[in-house]
């Protein structure tokens, strides 16, 4: 039989699957989808009988949709940034 020396297994390092930079893109990204949801909550009446105008301001029909797809961009983009 032969003797092999590649049965001794040295410690390997581990790592990390994304750089550090990465994941803070990939947290800012997340904290933008979080801001996506708060500007669309609200707009609702305490009472089922009175429709309330504020369902369709500005706010939630633009801004809130386009501020979530923005944060799905940022995270798309932190896991295809390339490490140096």
């Amino acid at each position: 039989m032969k003797n092999n020396n590649n049965t001794e297994q040295q410690p390997q390092k581990q790592e990390f699957l994304f750089d550090g930079i990465n994941y803070k893109i990939l947290l800012i990204g997340i904290g933008v989808i979080a801001l996506g949801f708060i500007l669309m909550s609200g707009g609702g009446s305490k009472d089922p009988n009175i429709f309330n105008e504020d369902v369709f301001n500005f706010r939630r029909i633009r801004l809130a949709p386009t501020t979530v797809l923005i944060g799905f961009g940022i995270t798309i983009y932190s896991i295809f940034k390339k490490s140096k």
